[in-house]
């Protein structure tokens, strides 16, 4: 994987889409060649499936952190969160009742980003300290929740009678 690919993968990241007319306009990258990269992507297994599903493993990003924080702010949780969702990294984050604030999730390359993605998290002026967990092994990551329910279950808790 190289620059192109990157910035390809990246591109359909933002754009929500592998169309190879709007990769070329967002990248500059000529359509053959979006084509052709794309399916090596493909066969390399980086990307899964026809919706460009990435593996984070493949990528390079397999490293997960799950960070608790607990901050001390006198504002709306909202402007921490905002301060929180801006590190990178960052791909899901949480505000949350109990003793801990804020429950956020972090994809990494290793232990350097995970030792900058810790110091960002603490330079926040509302962050009083954060506990992390490094996750050992991915049991379950989905972003297409309906997969974890039986249709039936759906049908009987959101159908309209």
């Amino acid at each position: 994987m190289d620059e192109r690919d990157i910035t390809l993968l990246k591109a359909i990241s933002d754009l929500g889409t592998g169309s190879p007319e709007r990769l070329h306009e967002a990248t500059g990258i000529p359509v053959s060649t979006i084509h052709y990269r794309l399916n090596n992507l493909k066969e390399d297994g980086i990307i899964e499936n026809d919706l460009y599903d990435v593996d984070l493993e493949e990528f390079g990003l397999g490293v997960t952190v799950i960070v608790e924080v607990l901050a001390d702010y006198s504002g709306s949780y909202e402007d921490v969160g905002e301060k929180l969702m801006e590190i990178e990294g960052v791909t899901q984050a949480y505000f949350t009742m109990g003793e801990t604030d804020f429950i956020v999730i972090a994809r990494l390359t290793g232990s350097e980003m995970v030792e900058r993605l810790i110091s960002e998290f603490e330079a926040v002026e509302e962050v009083d300290r954060t506990n992390s967990t490094y996750v050992i092994s991915t049991l379950r990551d989905s972003q297409r929740v309906l997969q974890s329910y039986s249709v039936e279950t759906l049908i009987e808790e959101l159908a309209e009678e």
